[in-house]
């Protein structure tokens, strides 16, 4: 730490101890904010405020409102201060002749951070600048160290997600951005309301985690002394409730994946699944399509958004592609009939593909799509009728063998929604099960685990459905950033 800047941490102590021997409560417990800036600036719309000049404290209409300052100018006996809210911002004007001694000692003492409550009469600068004449101000929290610079903010990425609350403090694009995310939830919510979905909430702490394809993490539960795993899918849950009786649910909540961390992924983030009773998968396009056509107007205020510098149209009917027919006419590569395994990995080979070597014949032709197909898709598509092996929980195809109905949104490159009519044949189910158990023996770590009340859930009976999961990552799409930058506070690893 320079010295330049043990000096500014010292004054800024000082002057909170200034803030006590003047009388002050330092940190009072309540400050009733009549006004948002939002409000205040409703407030002066159509009225002929009056103009600051001179000492007087001209008759207007009067505001009271708290944030924190982000800029200070004294000019004098006259200083001029932005009062920074989550609505905006709003000129404060401090005049000593408008003040009582100890308040406009106060006011000398405030630094760039600090969080004031002030009221006052409404006024205009002579430049038409709406301000807030305070008659009075109360010093409500202390900011003990220095803002990012003031024009700027925080420039290095790891320091914005690291201190978040920094980033919000210092940027309106940020602010503007988890404004945008909290719409982005509230529009999914909108949506199912209006078509009849309930929404429901499972636990995260699973005895067995199943769902999707993943590597979990593991925890320790002491009262009942069992290890539990955070679960990786809301699927077998919300499933479970369709045996019980209920028609159309959904889920918005946290799910956690022991997996890498890049532009796309996340090992702790919020999805949302729902499921839907008597329905199959080309229902489940037909709602989707419009679910996210809803979602991305109420986000960017219209159906077409940029990302990674390509345009994306989402109106309109989006066209399905057949799994093994797509990765044909974009590679040229025929896999529809390709079942051996020493042959996929010698194709892997030639396009220079890391595979692992306990991969089974329908995951290294999925790694073909995500590695050589998938990126070269702009979308948005639905991609249809995947291999039974990389989709144990749906149902199998009628007429194509070795494949299921199942569908997923791409866009850009990427998988943006997965679903499918479910499996609720418990025998079909059982088999699937255990398949999958035999991958994660030979050394598969994302395989799914034999769930035994699961199956006798479906033993009991489900309804025929179709089930879908999307998460934070369409958001990230949508407005174009990675996704750990549209988390308010992403994990980071420890300094």
């Amino acid at each position: 730490m320079s010295t330049r800047e043990q000096q500014e941490l010292q004054s800024r102590r000082e002057h909170l101890e200034a803030w006590r021997a003047l009388g002050f409560a330092l940190y009072p417990a309540i400050f009733n904010k009549e006004h948002s800036t939002a409000d205040i600036l409703a407030l002066a719309d159509g009225k002929d405020l009056p103009i600051l000049e001179g000492a007087e404290v001209p008759k207007s209409v009067i505001a009271t409102s708290a944030g924190r300052l982000m800029t200070i100018r004294p000019h004098g006996q006259l200083v001029f201060a932005t009062l920074q809210d989550t609505a905006g911002k709003i000129q404060v004007a401090f005049l000593e002749s408008a003040l009582d001694k100890k308040s406009w000692e106060l006011v000398n003492l405030f630094d760039i951070g600090d969080i004031v409550g002030v009221s006052g009469p409404l006024v205009k600068t002579k430049r038409g600048e709406i301000t807030i004449l305070a008659t009075s101000v109360t010093p409500l929290s202390k900011c003990l160290h220095p803002l990012p610079e003031k024009w700027h903010g925080l420039k290095d990425i790891e320091a914005r997600l690291r201190q978040r609350y920094l980033d919000l403090m210092t940027s309106a694009e940020t602010r503007e951005l988890f404004i945008k995310k909290a719409k982005y939830w509230q529009a999914a919510r909108e949506f199912f309301t209006k078509t009849n979905f309930m929404e429901v909430q499972t636990p995260a702490l699973e005895a067995i985690p199943g769902g999707a394809d993943a590597n979990p993490f593991i925890t320790h539960h002491d009262a009942l002394d069992q290890n539990f795993y955070l679960r990786i899918s809301l699927e077998l849950p919300l499933k479970r409730l369709l045996v019980g009786g209920f028609e159309k649910v959904y889920e918005i909540g946290k799910v956690f994946r022991n997996e890498g961390i890049d532009t796309e992924h996340l090992q702790d983030y919020d999805t949302c699944e729902f499921y839907w009773a008597y329905a199959d998968y080309n229902n489940l396009m037909d709602f989707t399509e419009k679910l996210y056509q809803y979602i991305v107007e109420v986000v960017s205020g219209g159906l077409k958004t940029v990302y990674d510098g390509k345009e994306i149209n989402w109106s309109g009917a989006w066209p399905r592609k057949d799994y093994f027919e797509l990765i044909k006419e974009i590679s040229g590569e025929d896999l529809a009939g390709v079942t051996e395994v020493a042959d996929l990995q010698k194709l892997l080979q030639k396009y220079k593909v890391r595979y692992d070597e306990n991969m089974g014949a329908g995951r290294l032709i999925d790694l073909f799509w995500k590695k050589l197909v998938r990126p070269k898709v702009l979308g948005p598509l639905f991609l249809i009728n995947h291999p039974i092996e990389v989709s144990p929980l749906a149902k199998k195809h009628d007429t194509l063998a070795g494949r299921v109905q199942r569908m997923q949104v791409i866009v850009a490159g990427s998988e943006l929604g997965n679903g499918w009519s479910e499996l609720n044949d418990p025998f079909d189910q059982r088999e699937r099960f255990e398949g999958q158990m035999k991958l994660r023996e030979a050394g598969d770590v994302e395989a799914q685990m034999m769930d035994e009340d699961f199956v006798t859930a479906l033993e009991y009976g489900m309804p025929p459905a179709a089930g879908f999961g999307f998460s934070e990552r369409l958001f990230s799409f949508i407005v174009d950033k990675p996704i750990r930058e549209t988390v308010i506070f992403p994990p980071m690893r420890s300094k």
